[in-house]
């Protein structure tokens, strides 16, 4: 028994491609099959994609159990390919098989309208029902022939698609239209001859498939873009000297130079030199971004300045490109609610249009002639097939995660981008996000007979230990002045409040005034400048030595220059925005004074970050929180939709829903007016396909008999089925132009 290959994100989920499938109907009985297989618990099929997804208990592992539920539907089980020459194998089959399609409608076209030419042709023909069928069989036995194959295949197994309509439908006006040629005699009056319906049934539904397969390769076109923007050499420093070679000997440690107007092959880390750097293509910002010796660059990025050396850190699949462009892969293959529907309806759709062709024919018999009971079953089961609702919500959400990856949104599933839309209340962490994130030093005030030097080289001592950007300016401050940073020892971080650790023998408190209070140190006079500081939104923090207050140091954070007019925006679409920071709480609104927040929560750990959204939860709010999706990876994982915001190019997927990959709050404004937009689209696209089966099953059964007095022909029935699914399609196809 074969067994499902490691190295799978997850043990218990695992991805495999499903070819032959046509209709949502299709999915319906995939994802039903699969869940009859033992140890899947969930299975969810993208009809765009053709990716099936399965996901169950740990012992999920047979793979001949899987394949033989796909293959006993008619379809074919097929491995993702992982490899460039996996996947140029896969491209050059589905290339070979679109061709195919091309070429059969090359056959059947010509035929299809000479046969309908001659049948309305005026003047009499000799032996012209033999002439017809002549030139009809070649359509309906070669380029018809997948329908009748698929659709056996399901009555082997008493289920329906849509290729059972359609070979039901032409198969009928086929066979009697032979009979009627051969033995015209069984019949009373004129035989019941239609080659030309089976003709152009059968050739409008190949240019409805052709013309959709074309469409649906436009959806993932972000995504082969992206992969195309790699650069395929490098020049690396080896042994002395500058060599050129292929990106996939790149190793990891290697010295690489760019010179101007080259792409960066891989991601790395400026040692030498200095640039500006175009990275619009994977973070969606407009203008070069300056670059110095310790600023990281993206792989397949646009030198466009000086020339520099970098140190390779990550190649191959690690790179930030392959994990982008894996990432929107991986996302449009997922489903979203509002596409259930869809699935559900049309699990009962197909056995139900069969019943109601049957229904027609028999109540057109008793009325009226055999020919026109047939022509009106006919026109039913073409009419009636579910393609455009099939393809209603994967084809929309397909291009919508390829365009905002083209736009530095990189959207987890299609449940996130349909959740996005349903947001009403955003919660704005602000270091980072608001603010620059890179605070500077503005000011200190010391205690009586206190050095102002000893007091920052204290804080910097211990703030050595901390990552925290406020850490950074201290220290920063301390270089500056050239102050050495002496061993700390007992180093002690405290969550939300400061730090403390001994120094020289003498115990050291660096933090906010809590965290004075917490230890029973009275600050003095220096409380007094703590509101004065907050005010104007800096972060004052003192500096204790031996219960003893030393100094107070304040921190400012710039405000970014996006942020105000993000808010705006962000208020324009009817959130709720809400700042969400550990930062003291004069600081905290000062800041959001300046942007137009006026909800602020303050002063809380990550813990309350995470019941302040449990709180607004309670209250049916759908929940939006953007943060840096480290420190708040709480309240990231507690909102509905977490932001991860200002990872450059170390991406903290796994803790967001959405990672944008700029370090720009537009993001968020962007992802959220994509998501309103897609779900539009979705919308319009399912009431296309729902309106057009609406209007067209009554239709085709001849309910406006009585008004038009003509029964719609079962080729205008093909055509308007093929229009209908490109026409969804086509609307989908719109969110390509979609702009931040």
């Amino acid at each position: 028994m074969s067994t499902i290959p490691h190295g799978h994100k997850q043990p218990s989920e695992f991805r495999f491609l499903v070819e032959g499938m046509h209709c949502a109907s299709c999915i319906n009985r995939v994802e039903t099959a699969l869940l009859q297989v033992p140890g899947i618990d969930t299975a969810t099929v993208n009809l765009t994609t053709k990716e099936a997804r399965i996901a169950g208990s740990s012992d999920l592992t047979a793979i001949d159990e899987i394949q033989t539920a796909i293959e006993s539907l008619g379809f074919t089980y097929q491995e993702i390919p992982v490899s460039n020459s996996e996947r140029l194998k896969h491209i050059q089959t589905q290339a070979a098989g679109f061709r195919r399609l091309v070429l059969k409608l090359v056959v059947a076209a010509p035929l299809s309208i000479a046969v309908m030419i001659l049948s309305m042709a005026e003047t009499e023909i000799p032996n012209l029902n033999w002439l017809l069928l002549l030139l009809t069989t070649p359509v309906v036995c070669w380029s018809g022939s997948s329908f009748f194959i698929d659709a056996w295949k399901n009555l082997k197994h008493f289920s329906a698609d849509m290729n059972s309509l359609i070979a039901m439908g032409t198969g009928t006006a086929y066979l009697t239209s032979v009979l009627g040629t051969i033995a015209p005699g069984l019949f009373s009056g004129s035989p019941p001859v239609h080659f030309e319906a089976a003709g152009m049934i059968i050739s409008f539904i190949l240019l409805g498939r052709i013309l959709e397969e074309k469409a649906k390769g436009k959806t993932s076109e972000a995504v082969e873009k992206l992969l195309d923007l790699q650069a395929k050499m490098a020049t690396v420093i080896r042994n002395g000297k500058e060599l050129e070679t292929s990106i996939e000997e790149v190793l990891v440690g290697d010295i690489v130079v760019v010179r101007p107007g080259e792409k960066i092959p891989v991601d790395g880390t400026i040692e030498t030199g200095n640039s500006t750097v175009d990275e619009s293509m994977v973070t969606g910002e407009s203008f070069p971004v300056k670059k110095h010796p310790g600023d990281e660059v993206i792989g397949s990025t646009i030198n466009k300045t000086g020339s520099f050396q970098f140190r390779v850190q990550k190649i191959g699949e690690d790179t930030l490109l392959q994990q982008i462009a894996h990432l929107v892969q991986d996302a449009q293959g997922t489903k979203a609610p509002i596409a259930r529907l869809a699935d559900r309806i049309s699990g009962y759709f197909v056995p139900t249009v069969i019943v109601i062709a049957g229904i027609t024919f028999l109540v057109w018999i008793s009325v009226e002639t055999v020919e026109k009971a047939f022509l009106a079953a006919v026109s039913v089961l073409i009419i009636a097939c579910p393609c455009a609702l099939g393809l209603a919500t994967p084809t929309a959400l397909s291009v919508a995660m390829g365009q905002g990856a083209k736009h530095g949104l990189l959207i987890k599933d299609g449940a996130t981008l349909e959740l996005a839309y349903h947001l009403n209340t955003v919660f704005l962490d602000k270091t980072g996000t608001l603010t620059q994130g890179q605070p500077v030093l503005t000011d200190l005030v010391t205690a009586e007979n206190v050095n102002s030097q000893h007091v920052i080289q204290l804080a910097a001592s211990l703030e050595h230990h901390s990552e925290h950007p406020i850490a950074q300016a201290i220290l920063k401050k301390a270089e500056q002045d050239g102050l050495a940073v002496k061993p700390a020892e007992n180093f002690q971080n405290i969550e939300g409040k400061g730090a403390t650790a001994e120094l020289d023998g003498s115990r050291i408190l660096v933090g906010n005034l809590s965290l004075m209070q917490d230890h029973e140190i009275d600050a003095g006079q220096l409380t007094d400048h703590v509101n004065l500081f907050s005010a104007q939104g800096k972060t004052p923090i003192f500096v204790a030595e031996n219960q003893h207050v030393l100094g107070l140091i304040c921190v400012s954070d710039p405000l970014k220059e996006s942020s105000l007019a993000a808010v705006q925006q962000l208020q324009k679409l009817g959130l709720e925005i809400v700042m969400l920071t550990g930062d003291h709480e004069k600081t905290a609104k000062a800041i959001a004074a300046e942007v137009g927040i006026s909800r602020v929560i303050a002063q809380v750990l990550p813990k309350e970050k995470l019941h302040a959204i449990q709180l607004d939860q309670n209250q049916d709010k759908t929940i939006g929180m953007v943060g840096d999706g480290i420190n708040d990876a709480p309240a990231l994982a507690q909102a509905d939709i977490g932001f991860a915001i200002g990872t450059g190019t170390d991406i903290a997927i796994q803790a967001s829903d959405i990672t944008l990959v700029s370090n720009n709050l537009t993001g968020v404004v962007s992802a959220i007016r994509l998501s309103k937009k897609t779900m539009q689209v979705v919308k319009q696209n399912l009431f296309f396909a729902f309106f057009y089966n609406i209007l067209g099953i009554p239709l085709a059964a001849g309910l406006f008999y009585p008004v038009f007095h003509q029964m719609l022909p079962p080729m205008y029935a093909a055509a308007a089925m093929a229009v209908s699914s490109v026409s969804v399609v086509t609307n989908s196809l719109r969110l390509r132009n979609f702009r931040v």
